[in-house]
């Protein structure tokens, strides 16, 4: 992806559905996805930074995992068996979600997500909680975000060590809430790395083009502040003129 197609995606207005705007209002709302100037685990400075943990009642993990289970159901459809959700984040996110999948697609998907230490007593002894892996499973993996795979490193070889033989289960894709468009560990960004490297597609909820797009110059909430003016609209440009993927 070149940096002349990410600032074109940046601001150019486009359809976009009606789930995705909502999604950007709810992280808003929600505190979740916040605008300034954010020091990264990267040590970049960010104009932007989101908070997964920041969802913490039970109707926020409701409305999460319709919003995941809408853009898993349009980008993977129902022919998958599993949701996987790393530790530790992604075992909230997969729990809601496929309550969410079951409510709106009358589909009865499994949750599973692992443990970071591998449980040595009692019946559910293993690295896994939820459900079982078994031979022939199609399985979806979700995510908050990514900025470097590194979460992918470790979750490819959990989900792979499952079955005798790896190639009998399928990793339909990745999901998670918000494309961020900026280099991984080389040029290209962390999603786009992560399809190179394993093999399946990696999507979003939403991108960070699709935020801005949305968010710029429009009164959001009940106060009608504007959350992206023109100076965070410049900051977060010149952010991706630095660290954009190519």
């Amino acid at each position: 992806m070149c940096m002349l197609t990410i600032i074109k995606s940046l601001f150019k207005i486009k359809f976009m559905q009606d789930y995705k705007k909502e999604f950007i209002d709810f992280m808003v709302e929600s505190q979740v996805l916040k605008f300034g100037s954010f020091t990264l685990k990267s040590g970049r400075q960010s104009p932007f930074f989101m908070n997964a943990g920041a969802y913490i009642t039970g109707s926020q993990l409701q409305k999460l995992g319709q919003y995941y289970a809408k853009a898993i159901y349009e980008n993977y459809g129902s022919d998958f068996d599993v949701l996987f959700g790393p530790a530790y984040k992604g075992i909230p996110l997969s729990v809601a979600t496929v309550i969410a999948f079951s409510q709106l697609y009358g589909k009865e998907i499994r949750y599973c997500s692992n443990r970071k230490e591998a449980k040595d007593h009692g019946g559910d002894a293993g690295l896994l909680l939820g459900s079982s892996i078994k031979e022939g499973d199609k399985i979806v993996i979700i995510e908050d975000v990514t900025t470097s795979g590194k979460s992918i490193e470790e979750t490819f070889p959990i989900i792979k060590a499952q079955c005798p033989n790896p190639d009998n289960i399928e990793i339909k894709g990745l999901m998670v809430s918000l494309n961020r468009q900026e280099k991984g560990k080389g040029e290209k960004s962390a999603l786009e790395e992560i399809t190179d490297l394993y093999g399946f597609p990696a999507n979003a909820i939403v991108t960070m083009g699709e935020v801005v797009e949305y968010l710029y110059n429009k009164p959001t909430g009940k106060d009608g502040k504007i959350i992206i003016d023109d100076k965070i609209k410049q900051d977060i440009e010149n952010y991706y003129k630095e660290y954009g993927a190519k």
